[in-house]
C-alpha cells in the first residue's frame, strides 16, 4: 500500500513513486476513463498511471494528519483568493503536527521589483506576461471550451512572501522562512524540486503548528 507520508498536489506530470501525487486537471480524469480516455490528450504527454485525481480546494482523498510533508510547485497562483485560502486550511488538515509544508510560486515583489526598473516600451508587457495574469489571445468556439474545461493556466491571484507568510500563520502554520532550491535537509524533495521552476520564484517551507 502506498504511504501517504510524502504528498504533492498539483504534481503535473512529476510524479516520483516514493510520492503520492494528486493533480486536479480534468485531464487526468478524462484519460482514465476505459477505452475513452486513451483516444484523446490535451497534451503530447499523458499523465503518469501513478497520477491520482485530487482537488486540494475540495480537499485530498487522504485523512486528516495523514502527512509528514506536502509539496506543491505553481500551483497555488492559480487559485482565487478563496479558494487559494481553502487549499492552505486543507493543506493544514491532512499534515501530521509539526508536518512539514513546502511551496514555490511565482514572486509578485521579484516581477514588480523588474517592471519598475524596465525603462523599455516593453515594461508592462514583459509584467503582464511574467505574471501570468494577461492574455494574449482567446480561443473560441469549441476549442476554447474544450481548453478551458481541461486545465487552466492563467494566473488568478498573485503573491509576495509577506502576505504569504501571514495566510501561512493565518492557516495554522508556524517556522515560516524562505526557502531555496535545494535547501531541504530531506533528501526526498530531490525528486519533486525542479531548478528551473525556482528561478525568481517565491520559495517557502513551514510547518504545521504543534498545539
Amino acid at each position: 500500500m502506498m504511504s501517504d507520508a510524502y504528498v504533492q498536489y498539483g504534481c503535473g506530470r512529476c510524479a516520483p513513486r516514493d510520492w503520492r501525487n494528486f493533480d486536479a486537471s480534468p485531464t487526468v480524469r478524462f484519460e482514465r476513463i476505459p477505452f475513452i480516455g486513451k483516444l484523446y490528450t490535451k497534451n503530447r504527454e499523458r499523465f503518469p498511471e501513478n497520477v491520482e485525481y485530487g482537488d486540494i480546494v475540495k480537499g485530498l482523498p487522504l485523512p486528516p494528519e495523514s502527512c509528514a510533508v506536502v509539496y506543491c510547485s505553481h500551483v497555488l497562483e492559480h487559485l482565487s483568493l478563496e479558494d487559494f485560502r481553502r487549499a492552505l486550511h486543507n493543506t493544514c488538515r491532512i499534515l501530521q503536527p509539526g508536518g512539514v509544508f513546502r511551496l514555490v510560486l511565482p514572486d509578485l515583489e521579484c516581477l514588480a521589483r523588474q517592471y519598475i526598473h524596465d525603462p523599455s516600451p516593453e515594461a508592462s508587457l514583459n509584467f503582464m506576461k511574467g505574471t501570468g495574469l494577461g492574455h494574449e489571445k482567446r480561443d473560441r468556439g469549441v476549442r476554447g471550451l474544450l481548453y478551458t474545461w481541461l486545465g487552466n493556466s492563467s494566473h488568478l491571484w498573485m503573491w509576495d512572501y509577506k502576505s504569504m507568510a501571514r495566510e501561512l500563520e493565518n492557516a495554522g502554520f508556524s517556522d515560516i522562512r524562505k526557502a531555496e532550491f535545494g535547501d531541504s535537509p530531506d533528501p526526498m524533495f530531490a525528486a519533486v524540486e525542479d531548478q528551473k521552476n525556482w528561478e525568481n520564484a517565491l520559495g517557502l517551507e513551514c510547518r504545521k503548528i504543534i498545539r
